[in-house]
């Protein structure tokens, strides 16, 4: 099955944002909901004395301040990104642009090749890089990676969400 999504036209740079813009969306509502899941654990953990606010003045300043919950908040984002990309090669907002990240051969990636490829996507911005490569259309963070965001025909891309 891996083979039929081999030899796909290369996704260009409005596209990858367009899809980007989406993902965007989605993990701002995963990290309200893991912020609301940490502060009301906090204000738990403070109401029954197991910790306190220390030099903090209430509870979201403690939070801010800690190390474990920005690893929380940027286990969210990557656990997010490396998931779809594992499972189905498509985010949420690839779906809806009908695109997918894969091996050059229509393989899906590796769970070392998602990790490479969200930490080296600076956020988006390593979708640019394709600017200055404009004949391989390949990302900063596929050109990492080792890997392609490919375009799907409307009938690759209702195949894969059937699935």
């Amino acid at each position: 099955m891996a083979s039929s999504y081999a030899g796909l036209p290369r996704a260009g740079v409005l596209r990858r944002l367009g899809a980007w813009l989406y993902d965007f969306l989605v993990v701002v509502a995963l990290l309200m909901v893991a912020g609301f899941i940490c502060f009301g654990l906090t204000a738990l953990a403070l109401h029954l004395g197991w910790i306190g606010l220390g030099r903090h003045e209430d509870t979201a300043a403690l939070l801010s301040a800690s190390r474990g919950y920005q690893l929380i908040l940027l286990g969210v984002v990557l656990g997010f990104y490396c998931w779809f990309w594992r499972t189905s090669g498509q985010t949420l907002g690839m779906r809806a642009w009908r695109l997918r990240v894969q091996n050059t051969d229509g393989s899906r990636l590796t769970l070392g090749q998602c990790l490479v490829r969200a930490v080296t996507a600076l956020l988006g911005l390593g979708n640019f890089w394709i600017w200055l490569n404009p004949r391989s259309k390949l990302a900063l963070q596929d050109k990492l990676a080792h890997c392609e965001m490919v375009v799907l025909t409307k009938e690759q891309n209702k195949e894969l969400l059937s699935r």
